[in-house]
């Protein structure tokens, strides 16, 4: 489960997520719909309004396991952020979806002309990351480890 700081209303002042919003478009994404696959290129994200998302880890030899399911006012892609800007997970709409898409080289750019929302972009998405890669680390360990995660120790 995603932690309320890493939700968009909850990670950025008022006036930051208003400055984004103004550059996103509202999308519907219909259930089944692969919005992004692991190794492809990451040129836009998305922060889901309703319906929930599923992100995937390819594991060669094995289905792909699904590492979170995100959902309202959360995150949808971290890697159209940090070059070479290619996805590092996959993601599956797993209802219907609705969403805002955001095109990352636009928000990069505006990022880069304001300092500050620079720097409370990339918070946001550095904690969405840091929870990302411990719920793909647990889960896999789940998955894949003789006794589980086991918990942090």
């Amino acid at each position: 489960m995603t932690t309320s700081s890493t939700r968009m209303l909850r990670a950025l002042p008022a006036a930051h997520r208003e400055r984004l919003l103004r550059v996103a478009r509202e999308v519907p994404i219909a259930e089944g719909t692969r919005l992004f696959h692991e190794g492809g290129r990451a040129d836009r994200f998305w922060v889901v309004r309703t319906g929930t998302v599923t992100l995937d880890m390819h594991v060669p030899g094995r289905r792909s396991p699904v590492i979170e399911t995100i959902g309202f006012d959360e995150l949808v892609g971290w890697s159209w952020l940090f070059p070479p800007y290619v996805w590092q997970l996959g993601a599956v709409a797993t209802t219907p979806v609705r969403a805002y898409e955001f095109d990352a080289p636009s928000v990069r750019s505006l990022c880069a002309s304001d300092p500050q929302l620079g720097a409370t972009v990339g918070q946001w998405v550095g904690k969405v990351l840091a929870h990302r890669l411990q719920s793909a680390r647990t889960r896999l360990l789940d998955l894949y480890a003789p006794y589980g995660s086991g918990g942090p120790r």
